[in-house]
């Protein structure tokens, strides 16, 4: 993340580390060149800094990679939003802005740069998940998921271990603008187990987190 605002940085970090990411700070241009050198997945990136325009930033990173790049900016003219676009980002965000927000576009991007395989398969291949079906087969036989399953089961199995709050899956499942009820998750996330766990009550794929929110404890297979 490259932000000179400290609240904002503080913030937003600890957004994304409690979403399970690995996140660095840099507050000025000249920081951010040198971080980046050792290469990130996503990159979130304000324009307005204290040595340099993040436009510049964007170029060079362009001029050899393509990171996602997510703009934060307060400049929210639609000609600063094409021209953002313009040059190379993949995404645009006016402050102030949602941290909820701003989590589900990181999501969003990673989730496409994540590998090009439609089927991913986890504990032995007791459980493989279809990207382009948006199914899933569960001991060899193939289950049908609604589409808000499959996001949360997607997101989930994607990062291991990970503990994701009930407020977390909502945005997941029905995005950033959704303003559902998290107990719902509990409901979704009943059907879900229905339909991969061999014994709902003695889950290996979901696990209840008590107070928390739930993560994903089956192991991703070696491709």
């Amino acid at each position: 993340m490259v932000e000179d605002e400290k609240k904002i940085a503080d913030v937003t970090l600890a957004y994304l580390e409690r979403s399970g990411y690995e996140a660095s700070l840099a507050e000025t241009g000249e920081q951010a060149l040198k971080l980046l050198k050792n290469g990130f997945d996503l990159v979130i990136l304000d324009l307005m800094l204290p040595d340099m325009d993040g436009e510049e930033i964007c170029r060079h990173i362009r001029s050899h990679s393509d990171v996602p790049i997510i703009m934060v900016t307060a400049k929210s003219d639609e000609d600063d939003r094409v021209a953002g676009l313009g040059i190379g980002a993949d995404d645009y965000v006016v402050k102030p802005f949602s941290p909820r927000e701003l989590m589900a576009r990181v999501e969003a991007h990673l989730r496409r740069t994540r590998g090009t395989s439609a089927s991913r398969s986890y504990s032995g291949g007791s459980l493989i998940i279809n990207s382009e079906s948006m199914e899933a087969v569960r001991d060899g036989k193939p289950v049908t998921l609604t589409p808000t399953e499959f996001r949360m089961l997607q997101a989930m199995a994607e990062r291991p271990q990970t503990v994701f709050s009930r407020h977390q899956l909502v945005t997941i499942a029905q995005g950033y603008d959704f303003e559902g009820y998290e107990r719902t998750i509990d409901a979704h996330v009943k059907n879900l187990r229905q339909k991969i766990e061999s014994n709902p009550r003695q889950p290996v794929f979901i696990k209840t987190v008590y107070g928390m929110g739930y993560k994903f404890i089956g192991t991703k297979d070696e491709d």
